[in-house]
């Protein structure tokens, strides 16, 4: 099998708000890599950091400590302006409210040649509109949508032509923080299968931040759970949800709606409690229980893990 290319790495991750008393540590030596081509999930519920991770690799949340790498040079911190502008274009974000997140004072065409005017990514006018024009094309919106104003178009639309300036730019590599959770539940199928179309088509690598494990299951390749600033969790999504081994994990799996109103009467939903851990004279490490499959846990708890998962015991 070849040897994966890492495109990002997230090396012993911090990210720390505020100062003195009112310090709060919300990312805490948070360590991942995500392969070129893969689409990668981060899954949480709200407050749990997944955002803050998303914005400290865009370089919008400032790191204060450890290192974050796009193609094996580091991104946080000070770096050369030729550099800063190469990752500028090719790391693009999608941001969870599709309303929020277009000025609405500007027209599309505006909006989303923003990044090519700043990069001076365009030769002439005619060049510019060309690129904003295929952009709408490949989203599904019509070329003519370029003279209206955001107020004038649906959730769905909206959320489009925030993915059109994403890929306006030709990125290497996108962040999409909760796509879908601002859309109407008819028209998130639509994004989801367009994501993924985009990412054949462009060759694009995906972070997919979401709180919603029945979509992370459908459109991502490997998964991260994050608790409270730490990654408790990682393998493949299938691996994930077939066997999964940390107990919030689990908790999480077993919140998810069963389409089958039987099963879902008989389901039985466990609650996480983060008491059950005794860390303090044996503190957890990020340890791989089995191939590309790595929990937090300390030798006791691996110990138990590892000998359930022999016996095909859930635990």
């Amino acid at each position: 099998m070849a040897e994966k290319e890492i495109l990002v790495e997230v090396k012993n991750l911090n990210v720390t708000f505020g100062k003195g008393k009112s310090q709060f540590e919300a990312i805490k030596d948070v360590s991942f890599e995500i392969y070129k081509g893969e689409t990668f999930g981060l899954v949480g519920e709200s407050g749990s950091g997944k955002t803050t991770i998303g914005r400290a690799i865009m370089r919008i949340n400032e790191v204060t400590g450890g290192q974050i790498l796009f193609k094996g040079k580091q991104i946080n911190g000070k770096i050369p302006r030729d550099w800063d502008r190469e990752i500028t274009q090719k790391i693009q974000m999608i941001f969870q409210d599709p309303m929020a997140s277009l000025n609405e004072r500007a027209k599309v065409d505006y909006i989303i040649s923003e990044g090519l005017v700043n990069t001076k990514k365009f030769s002439n006018e005619i060049e510019r509109q060309e690129k904003v024009r295929n952009a709408l094309l490949q989203v599904g919106l019509l070329p003519e949508f370029a003279s209206r104003f955001p107020h004038e178009f649906s959730g769905g639309q909206r959320q489009r032509i925030g993915i059109a300036r994403a890929l306006v730019m030709e990125p290497e590599f996108v962040i999409a923080d909760e796509p879908i959770s601002a859309l109407d539940v008819s028209i998130r199928a639509q994004v989801l299968n367009l994501l993924s179309k985009l990412q054949q088509e462009n060759n694009l690598t995906y972070l997919f931040i979401a709180h919603d494990l029945s979509i992370v299951r459908f459109i991502t390749d490997r998964t991260a759970v994050i608790y409270k600033g730490n990654i408790v969790e990682l393998a493949e999504t299938e691996k994930l949800f077939n066997n999964p081994i940390h107990p919030y994990t689990r908790a999480l799996i077993s919140a998810v709606p069963e389409p089958n109103p039987h099963k879902e009467r008989n389901k039985t939903v466990e609650i996480y409690d983060p008491s059950q851990h005794n860390y303090e004279k044996n503190p957890p490490s990020f340890v791989e229980v089995e191939e590309g499959h790595f929990v937090l846990a300390n030798e006791e708890e691996i110990e138990r893990y590892r000998e359930t998962q022999k016996l095909g015991v859930s635990q």
